[in-house]
């Protein structure tokens, strides 16, 4: 056993991996500046809340066996210089993930959105199935403890691969350190404007992506997608992609139907019942499905697999459903562009004959850059009624000036839509519109300020 001490424990998947290795039998510490719930309850639970919030360089002894450090410290942060004085082991997270899987068939998830859905379509897909792999995953999934698991005897290791930076030490894309045998892209669109100013580097990191597939691997892509479809073809014109490199599987979505208010995967002669809708969402089926059959399953058996598949947290989840009146209230993490017009399409498409209440938070550090905004034209035009919410909270912790609501208005080419800076206001307006058939859709990385369901749905 190690004793692994963390910088940044605090960190989404950070205090999962912390939590993980503890329940293997390791030793761990940790630190961070702050650390927010879940991870405060989750940490506190196994006595790893490091109590006191800050940098302890005193923390940092020759007993540790290797440092973790996590994207949010600093590279002077005293702890990890401490460190390196001592010469202790300094693993990216990005790097102790290959660490632990370098003996393993890595699969590895990127593109610009639905990395999470295929991620979880494909455990979901290997667990029914009865195969035994390891995994990293950005959401928390039924069924699962944990988002990510190691261990020394799973053939298969499973990896949503964001293209976020690795380290304060490094600066490259996480997905590069993977070196997957099997590679899925989902699609490309520039929504990291904080990291990638250019969208010709964003390009780049994704074609360094593909370089670093494991030769005789699998490229599996999706077909749909304009500009991914054009940076694997200007690849193999280039010759950074010659034909003996890798297996190049481009895949489009499944045919599907909605009959009766069931949603069903159409594939030959045979159709399956599935709990997902959208177009997006088949398209996210059939990448699945390719991997799948990259590594030796039945295609009947992935098929049938899908029909129990229920989502992940915060993807198209729904929330609350209330069957006398047919309010569905779905929350999603939609918060790009591309992500917004998909997730609003595909509940349009779904509920066809029901309102629709699109309610979009201006969350991240991308969607809050005033040169990057206009990328939101049109991107909820497909719901009936269409609310706007910036948290002040949230400008002041990102060091953002207020946006004019009339400004946002002509950004996102929708006079009609409704801008709204606090809670209360924005949750009067939902319920305003509220009536019989409805759907209401709340798409943030955030919480709108403290918005919950519960006071979407209850009498005055």
């Amino acid at each position: 056993m190690q004793h692994f001490h963390f910088i940044a424990i605090g960190g989404a998947v950070m205090h999962q991996l912390a939590a993980h290795l503890k329940q293997q039998g390791h030793t761990i510490t940790g630190s961070d500046d702050a650390i927010f719930d879940p991870a405060k309850t989750n940490l506190e639970k196994l006595g790893l809340h490091p109590g006191a919030v800050g940098w302890f360089p005193e923390k940092i002894t020759k007993d540790i066996d290797a440092v973790i450090l996590g994207m949010h410290a600093k590279a002077d942060n005293p702890e990890l210089l401490k460190a390196q004085e001592l010469g202790i082991r300094i693993y990216s997270f990005p790097e102790f993930v290959y660490e632990q899987s370098k003996d393993k068939t890595r699969i590895a998830v990127a593109g610009s959105h639905g990395k999470t859905t295929i991620t979880s379509m494909i455990m979901h897909m290997l667990r029914v199935n009865h195969t035994s792999f390891d995994y990293l995953v950005g959401a928390q999934l039924a069924g699962f403890q944990t988002m990510v698991k190691t261990s020394p005897d799973a053939p298969f290791m499973v990896i949503e691969a964001d293209e976020y930076l690795t380290s304060p030490l490094d600066l490259r894309s996480k997905f590069l350190h993977y070196h997957p045998h099997i590679a899925i892209i989902s699609g490309i669109a520039w929504d990291h404007i904080n990291v990638f100013p250019t969208y010709e580097g964003y390009l780049e990191t994704f074609r360094k992506f593909i370089d670093s597939i494991q030769p005789g691997g699998f490229l599996i892509y999706n077909q749909e997608d304009e500009e991914l479809t054009g940076l694997v073809d200007g690849m193999r014109k280039d010759g950074r992609l010659p034909a003996d490199k890798l297996h190049l599987i481009p895949y489009q979505p499944f045919e599907n139907r909605v009959e009766d208010d069931q949603c069903w995967l159409h594939f030959g002669a045979e159709r399956y019942p599935v709990q997902v809708f959208g177009s997006h969402n088949f398209s996210n089926l059939k990448a699945a499905f390719e991997v799948g059959k990259s590594v030796g399953l039945a295609e009947t058996d992935i098929l049938h697999s899908f029909e129990t598949f229920e989502g992940a947290a915060k993807r198209l989840e729904k929330v609350y459903e209330d069957n006398d009146s047919n309010l569905t209230i779905f929350r999603d993490f939609a918060h790009a562009p591309s992500k917004l017009k998909a997730t609003v399409k595909a509940v349009r498409e779904r509920y066809a004959r029901r309102n629709i209440i699109a309610v979009f938070e201006l969350h991240t550090y991308s969607s809050l850059q005033e040169n990057f905004i206009e990328q939101y034209a049109h991107s909820l035009d497909a719901a009936d009624h269409r609310f706007l919410f910036l948290d002040a909270e949230a400008l002041k912790i990102k060091n953002k000036q207020d946006l004019d609501a009339e400004w946002l208005k002509q950004q996102f080419a929708d006079d009609s839509i409704q801008v709204f800076k606090d809670t209360a206001s924005l949750q009067a307006a939902i319920k305003a519109v509220t009536s019989r058939d409805c759907v209401i859709l709340l798409m943030s990385s955030g919480n709108f300020g403290g918005l919950s369901v519960g006071s979407l749905t209850e009498s005055e």
